[in-house]
């Protein structure tokens, strides 16, 4: 069996690898960047740079050369767009946020669904898969890759001007704690009364959507979510968070969730490992003073 992965992003790049070279020989194609030569891959195709419809040609192109028997793209910005046009020139069905893939005697996936309420297991024929942030660990080996640069064809976009995003927190992708905030906790000032949990753990700090992108309280890098990141630390401590489906859907990865919320009917008490219902100041601070100890 052979796969090709495609990510624009080395770190997902280097999961993906990790996750399936166990399972069959894997080529990459990937944005330059010289880490990804230690994951695992038979061969690695870089590019400097590229849009949609020109790395579109270039994997239809290596397909129709070594005949991949399945094709795996990273489920970013770039890679949902490839995808689509993938599958519309292609005519290859596309299953889409895997987060799990077997094929042993049948093509067995699985994904979140109704929002990261429900886990979906399916069986099917398909050979075009979008797959999920954090399928894996990204595990490095002693043995280099063989490289090549791809030649891309001129794109028919141009990037006329940027916009920064609102961004500049911390990576909380590889966090092995995370604290993580919601509207509970009241305002942007009332952060720094959670900082000193944040420091004596050694955690990054999130927050949920309304956090990051409704009150920017946060950066956009720091939302956890359906439509931010899905992370899987050892702990996570969520404070004030309700627990919405699209944000469960984010932590489905953590190994154990901890919960404080004064309104005990909030939804996350429903999905958490451990859950407090209490002022989560109050808590807070009887946390740093134990673990001061």
């Amino acid at each position: 069996m052979r796969g090709l992965l495609f990510s624009d992003i080395p770190k997902n790049a280097g999961e993906m690898a990790s996750y399936f070279s166990k399972k069959m020989d894997i080529d990459i194609i990937s944005i330059h960047d010289e880490s990804v030569l230690k994951y695992g891959a038979s061969k690695v195709y870089f590019y400097d740079s590229g849009f949609s419809d020109n790395l579109s040609d270039a994997i239809i192109k290596l397909n129709d050369k070594n005949k991949y028997d399945f094709i795996f793209i990273s489920s970013t910005v770039l890679g949902r767009e490839i995808a689509g046009i993938l599958s519309a020139r292609t005519g290859m069905k596309c299953l889409t946020e895997i987060f799990y893939f077997d094929n042993n005697d049948k093509i067995i996936t699985k994904r979140l669904f109704y929002g990261g309420k429900t886990v979906m297991e399916e069986s099917s024929d398909f050979h075009l898969f979008t797959v999920a942030p954090g399928i894996s660990s990204a595990d490095t080996l002693e043995k280099i890759s063989e490289s090549e640069n791809l030649q891309l064809q001129k794109s028919i976009y141009e990037i006329k001007s940027r916009l920064d995003k609102n961004s500049g927190g911390e990576d909380i992708s590889d966090a092995k704690i995370i604290v993580s905030i919601g509207r509970g906790v009241g305002s942007k000032e009332n952060i720094q009364k959670i900082e000193p949990l944040v420091d004596i753990l050694h955690a990054k700090l999130a927050g949920s959507r309304p956090v990051c992108l409704d009150y920017k309280w946060l950066s956009e890098d720091q939302q956890v979510g359906l439509s931010g990141k899905k992370v899987r630390p050892d702990f996570y401590i969520a404070l004030g968070i309700s627990g919405q489906i699209q944000h469960i859907a984010g932590i489905r990865g953590a190994k154990t969730v901890i919960a404080i919320n004064k309104d005990k009917t909030a939804p996350i008490f429903d999905e958490c490992d451990y859950g407090i219902v209490d002022d989560l100041f109050s808590v807070v601070d009887k946390l740093v003073n134990e673990l001061k100890k």
